[in-house]
């Protein structure tokens, strides 16, 4: 009897049901508004990066990955905003990986999703460049909230958990192997 890999069946139910469920549009713009100002909280601790994005002031990114999209354009102030609809994107950039478990498993091999680029070359350079060099600092923030030891305790949690994906996903989701004569 053919089984399929656990993954295959969750990747086929991914598409079905985004096909089938819809969520409304004000929820989809505030979440789109949400990420915005993620990304601009994170690009306002990277001067260099704010000056990159000032310089191409007024061009819009629209991104892709299976039915979601976001359209982005770069602010005079070096930050990002929603694109008004029916803008024409200068840079289009579409993720070709369907599976959300592929590009979970490229993010923890430290791997960019493979990504079709369309439109500005200039323009794609410098998002290529942000992706590259601005990361945010998530134990700075929890230090702000929490203060430096707890916030550095849980990012130390983090980063451990993050290992043992890594070496996890490396193995190809098998176990370590015991080394001879430990307790099983």
């Amino acid at each position: 009897m053919a089984t399929d890999a656990p993954h295959n069946f969750l990747d086929r139910m991914a598409e079905q049901l985004g096909g089938l469920i819809q969520p409304p549009g004000w929820a989809v713009h505030e979440a789109q508004r949400r990420v915005v100002l993620l990304l601009n909280h994170v690009l306002m601790q990277e001067p260099e990066a704010q000056a990159r994005l000032e310089r191409h002031k007024g061009r819009v990114l629209e991104a892709h990955w299976r039915h979601f999209h976001m359209r982005l354009v770069a602010t005079p102030a070096g930050l990002l905003d929603l694109a008004e609809p029916g803008i024409a994107p200068d840079l289009t950039l579409t993720v070709t990986e369907p599976s959300p478990l592929g590009l979970a498993q490229a993010a923890l091999r430290g791997e960019k999703p493979p990504v079709r680029i369309a439109g500005d070359v200039q323009f794609a350079a410098e998002i290529n460049w942000l992706v590259d060099h601005v990361r945010w600092d998530l134990e700075e923030d929890l230090a702000r909230v929490l203060g430096d030891g707890p916030a550095y305790t849980l990012a130390q949690a983090g980063r451990g958990m993050v290992d043992a994906l890594r070496r996890f996903v490396g193995s190809g989701g098998k176990p370590p192997a015991q080394p001879p004569g430990s307790p099983r």
